[in-house]
């Protein structure tokens, strides 16, 4: 048996990079895995189980609807997540906007949709990936997104915090540059993809960018009663980026 059998996994964000690892490595793992996302071209995982669902995380009736047909999820995965360049001068009001209604209120929707039914059963594990770009560290021009993922990790804390007491443990993540879909389109936005890609892997001190494996190997830590003792924490994998 796995580590996560017998736990039921819904995870945002599951059509591709980070959120298509945990999947895979939750289902891997015996969970039962739905992967919902607003992008899915066709299905991935049947042989592993794992179900897809259409999903905007910005709608409240959709999200609503996923938890009620979902109400049985024990470990939910937040992972949308979206990358606005720019300085608080350069960027515009409206990438902040954008910024905070994806990354941040997308994932207080599907908590206060999901929630419910786990403080039923006393039992539940969030999971939200944050990033190493919020309150942990600064980069230039990512004003938007690091403010953010700094309010991810309050987000966290807060639930972790609210629940601690029924059975509820909220944990986030947060990873250095992962190599993914998404930044591979924003390479090649550049004009100069190998240049881009030779930036981004200077800043990591290991050398290398991360793989989208390598946060999922957390997750499932993170989802699994290993972690029983753990909420409110915000885990860094980093490559050594901020040290």
């Amino acid at each position: 048996m796995g580590r996560l059998a017998g736990k039921s996994c819904f995870i945002t964000g599951g059509a591709q990079g980070i959120g298509r690892a945990i999947a895979i490595a939750f289902a891997r793992e015996g969970a039962q895995v739905t992967a919902a996302d607003l992008r899915f071209t066709e299905p991935f995982g049947a042989e592993l189980g794992i179900e897809t669902r259409i999903l905007d995380v910005t709608d409240t009736e959709s999200v609503a609807a996923a938890a009620q047909a979902h109400g049985e999820t024990s470990v939910l995965v937040n992972c949308v997540g979206y990358v606005a360049n720019g300085s608080i001068l350069d960027g515009t009001l409206d990438d902040l906007d954008r910024s905070m209604t994806l990354n941040v209120r997308s994932m207080a929707l599907t908590i206060r949709a999901f929630l419910p039914a786990m403080l039923g059963r006393s039992d539940g594990a969030i999971i939200n990936i944050a990033s190493v770009v919020s309150s942990v560290m600064a980069a230039p021009n990512r004003f938007a997104y690091g403010t953010s993922k700094a309010a991810v990790i309050g987000l966290t804390m807060s639930v972790a915090r609210d629940f601690i007491g029924q059975g509820i443990r909220c944990n986030a993540i947060s990873p250095g540059t992962v190599e993914s879909p998404s930044l591979l389109e924003r390479f090649a936005a550049t004009g100069d993809a190998d240049a881009a890609r030779a930036g981004f892997i200077a800043r990591q001190p290991m050398g290398r960018l991360g793989q989208a494996e390598e946060i999922a190997a957390i997750a499932v830590t993170l989802a699994s009663d290993e972690a029983r003792f753990m909420s409110g924490t915000n885990v860094v994998i980093d490559g050594g980026m901020s040290l």
